[in-house]
Parts: structure tokens; C-alpha cells; sequence
């Protein structure tokens, strides 16, 4: 008999890092799918909190505030309690989150997003903003390695922009002694690999040289995005499907579209 779970005896990777993966993970796995977490990312501070605690000491200087991630929100919330920073302080700012779930996670931390792009990439919100932030200051606070584009564009209309790194992301030792053990000679691979970031998708092929491993070619990449997707083929690796929306509900439809067994 044929199981009505859409992603019965299918093996799928989890390359999130270990303490975001549990809803994509549970949801796969109530699909019927058999989760395999092997994180790519491991998030831990900055090099240094100084630079942003200095500015959550003195928010009162900027009139917007772009947050790029919930990873991000999770540090400043994290800072504030520790200097002892109200919410208070952040009342005269507008706020921007590229994504829902950034939002979600700012709204649980007390703050309220007063926009969020349509499209949930740097771009989109480059131009949701447009001439808002023309001659103010804004903090951007993102993750220690990031993409420009957002900067870049504020600083062309003439705002000022101060980028604060709030986390960075490393690949966890752990994870290259289990990415050998999982594509070890004889072992069942995963049908699919999942990649929620840019940063997921570069760490993976760093944990594959690393354990002296080549891709599995029968194995299909499942994107997030547009920005994923690219740093994909930046690799080689044409993704077999791209989340829409670009978020983990769209990530799980895009997993049950690519591997649903065919009528």
C-alpha cells in the first residue's frame, strides 16, 4: 500500500543551524520524510559587542533601525537585557525586517516592524524604502559576513549608515565527522538537501572538502530564495526547486512539490 504522506521513504538534510531547524525538521517529518540534521552554520557572537552596545546605548541618534534576520533580533535582544536597554528607547524609530520571520521574532522581542518588503531579499526592501531614509542615519544591524546591498543602496541616497555586526556563523566540528558517516560507501543518501541562507549552501561544500567527500549527484538541492539559489550555482548546483514564498512554510511546499511521488 502506498502511504498518503507525501514524503514517505524519502531522506531529506536539514543544514540549518541546530537551534532554528526544529519547525522545518517536525514538518518534514509529519510529511513522513526521515530528517537528517547536519547543521552548516553554527551561530555565536561577534568578534566584539562593543560597536553594538555603543549604539543600543545611543539609538536616540538614528531614525531607522534595519534588522536583516531573527538571528539578529535574538542578539539585540539579548544586548539590551544585559545593558539594561528599554524597549522604551526604540519607540521614536522606524523599523525594517527583511522577511516575516524577522518581524515575528522582533514583535516577540517587544518591537514592532512598520515595514517588511513584499519579497523577502535585500533588494525588495532597498526598494521599499526607496526615498524614506534620504539624509537620515540608519543602523543596520546583520550578520558579520552579509551582502552590501543594502548599505550600498541607503548610502546612494544620501543616508547615513552604520552596519553592526550582531552574530557570525561557523561551521560546527561536529558536523564534518557526521556529513562522512551519512555519505559514507553503503549508506542510503539523502534524496534532498535543504538551504534556508547563502551561508548554509558555502559552509556545506566547506564540510564536504573537509571531510575529502564529493556531492552526491543523485541528491537535489532545495533553495529558500533567490540569493540561496544563486550561491547554488555559484557551486555547480542548480537548485531542483525555490521556495515561494521565501520562507520555511514555502520551503516545505517546495521539498513535497520536488519529491512527491508522481501519479
Amino acid at each position: 500500500m502506498i502511504s498518503p504522506l507525501p514524503l514517505a521513504g524519502r531522506r531529506i538534510l536539514v543544514t540549518r543551524a541546530r537551534h532554528q531547524a526544529g519547525k522545518l525538521s517536525a514538518k518534514l517529518a509529519a510529511f513522513g520524510a526521515e530528517v537528517i540534521e547536519i547543521p552548516a552554520i553554527e551561530i555565536v557572537p561577534p568578534m566584539s559587542w562593543a560597536p553594538l552596545d555603543a549604539a543600543l546605548q545611543n539609538l536616540s541618534a538614528y531614525q531607522w533601525l534595519i534588522v536583516t534576520s531573527a538571528n539578529a533580533v535574538r542578539s539585540i535582544r539579548e544586548r539590551t537585557a544585559a545593558l539594561n536597554v528599554d524597549n522604551a528607547n526604540f519607540s521614536h524609530l522606524r523599523i525594517a525586517a527583511v522577511g516575516p520571520s524577522t518581524a515575528q521574532a522582533l514583535l516577540e522581542a517587544g518591537l514592532f516592524a512598520t515595514l517588511t518588503p513584499l519579497d523577502y531579499v535585500a533588494e525588495s526592501l532597498v526598494a521599499a524604502i526607496a526615498d524614506q531614509v534620504r539624509n537620515s542615519r540608519v543602523l543596520i544591524v546583520r550578520a558579520a559576513v552579509s551582502r552590501d546591498v543594502i548599505p550600498d543602496a541607503l548610502a546612494k541616497m544620501c543616508a547615513q549608515v552604520d552596519v553592526l555586526d550582531a552574530y557570525r556563523t561557523i561551521i560546527p566540528e561536529a558536523s564534518v565527522r557526521n556529513i562522512a558517516e551519512i555519505f559514507a560507501s553503503g549508506q542510503q543518501l539523502p534524496d534532498a538537501a535543504t538551504f534556508t541562507s547563502s551561508s548554509t549552501v558555502t559552509n556545506f561544500f566547506h564540510l564536504l572538502r573537509a571531510a575529502d567527500l564529493d556531492r552526491p549527484r543523485k541528491m537535489v538541492a532545495i533553495s529558500i530564495g533567490p540569493i540561496t539559489s544563486q550561491t547554488l550555482r555559484d557551486h555547480g548546483w542548480e537548485p531542483t526547486s525555490e521556495a515561494d514564498p521565501h520562507d520555511i512554510p514555502g520551503l516545505i511546499k517546495a521539498v513535497v512539490c520536488a519529491l512527491r511521488p508522481v501519479p
